[in-house]
C-alpha cells in the first residue's frame, strides 16, 4: 500500500511539471502572438496612411505619390520598400497607388522554442478620382465651355481669367445656384453669402439644381462674403445646360472646379469674378464605379483596399 501511494505521488510531480510547463509554454506564446498582432495592426495603419498619403499626387505625378507614400512610411515605422509600391488604372491613369508594409516583429518567450521572430505585412491602397459628392460647394455656377476648361490641352490652370456673373442664358438665372434643392424659388442673400463664405455644409450629388431667380451681385453680404474669400479657392458647380426660367430655371451640374479668387466686380446682375482655377485635393464622395465624371481638376482621396 505504502509503495503505490509513493509511485502515485510521483505521477502527480511529473503531470504537474508537464501542465506547468505547457502552461507557461502557452501564456508565452500567447503574448508573443499579442504582441505580433499589435505590430501587424500598427503596420496596416502605417499603409493605409501612406496610401493615402501617395494618392495626393495622383493621378498627375506617380513618381511624387512614391515618394510621398516613402516618406511617410519612414516616418512612421518604416517597413515600406520601393518595390512594394506599384500604381493602377482604373477610373483614370495612374489613379491608384498600392503599397505593402512588411515588418519583422521579434518574439521574446517563444524564443524558448526556437521562434525569434515572425514576419508581418499589412497592404492597402488609395485612389484619386473626380468626387460624385462633393461638400463646401460655393452656390456661383460656371459654364463648362469656359475657354480654360474646354479649350485644346485644358482644363487649364493656374492661368488668370475672369468668370461672368448675372444673365446666363435663362430669364431669371444670374449665375446662381440654389444648393440646398429640396424646393424651388428664391433664397435669402444671407444663406447665399454664408455658402460663399463657408461653403455648403453636404454632400451635394451631380445633377440639376434650381437657380436663385434673385439679381443679388450687389448685395453687401454677398459682396462682403465674396472679398473675405480673396486670396483662397472656391468649389464652384459646373453645368452643361440651363433648362427653363425664372423660379423653375435649372442648370444641370456635371462637375465641379476649384477657382483661387483675386477680385471681383459685380453689381446687381450684372459683373465678373477675376483668379484662376486650380488643381486641388477636395472634400467628397468617390462614386463606387466609373461613371466617366468630367474632370475639371478636383479629386478626392480614399482608400479602396
Amino acid at each position: 500500500m505504502i509503495t503505490r501511494v509513493r509511485d502515485e505521488a510521483g505521477q502527480a510531480v511529473v503531470v504537474t511539471t508537464i501542465f506547468l510547463a505547457a502552461l507557461l509554454g502557452g501564456v508565452a506564446m500567447s503574448l508573443d502572438v499579442g504582441s505580433w498582432y499589435r505590430e501587424h495592426r500598427q503596420a496596416q495603419a502605417t499603409a493605409d496612411a501612406a496610401a493615402l498619403a501617395g494618392a495626393q499626387a495622383l493621378p498627375d505625378d506617380p513618381s511624387g505619390a512614391m515618394t510621398l507614400a516613402e516618406t511617410y512610411a519612414s516616418d512612421n515605422g518604416g517597413g515600406l520598400a520601393a518595390n512594394e509600391i506599384s500604381f493602377a488604372s482604373n477610373y483614370s491613369t495612374n489613379d491608384t497607388i498600392a503599397v505593402t508594409v512588411r515588418r519583422n516583429a521579434p518574439g521574446f518567450f517563444s524564443k524558448l522554442f526556437g521562434i525569434d521572430s515572425a514576419n508581418v505585412h499589412a497592404g492597402a491602397a488609395a485612389r484619386a478620382a473626380v468626387p460624385a459628392e462633393a461638400k463646401w460647394a460655393a452656390p456661383i455656377v460656371v459654364n463648362k465651355l469656359h475657354p480654360l476648361l474646354a479649350g485644346s490641352g485644358c482644363p487649364c490652370f493656374n492661368v488668370p481669367t475672369t468668370l461672368p456673373l448675372g444673365k446666363t442664358g435663362a430669364p431669371g438665372a444670374f449665375a446662381l445656384v440654389n444648393l440646398d434643392n429640396a424646393q424651388n424659388g428664391t433664397i435669402g442673400a444671407s444663406t447665399l453669402a454664408d455658402w460663399i463664405l463657408r461653403g455648403f455644409d453636404d454632400y451635394l450629388p451631380l445633377g440639376d439644381y434650381f437657380s436663385d431667380p434673385g439679381a443679388k451681385w450687389n448685395n453687401s453680404s454677398i459682396q462682403d462674403a465674396l472679398h473675405k474669400r480673396f486670396g483662397s479657392e472656391l468649389l464652384f458647380p459646373v453645368y452643361d445646360t440651363l433648362t427653363g426660367g425664372g423660379s423653375n430655371a435649372e442648370y444641370h451640374i456635371i462637375g465641379w472646379v476649384a477657382f483661387h479668387v483675386t477680385a471681383v466686380s459685380a453689381n446687381g446682375d450684372a459683373g465678373t469674378i477675376s483668379g484662376w482655377f486650380k488643381s486641388v485635393l477636395w472634400t467628397g464622395i468617390q462614386s463606387s464605379k466609373d461613371t466617366h465624371v468630367p474632370d475639371f481638376g478636383v479629386h478626392t482621396v480614399a482608400l479602396v483596399n
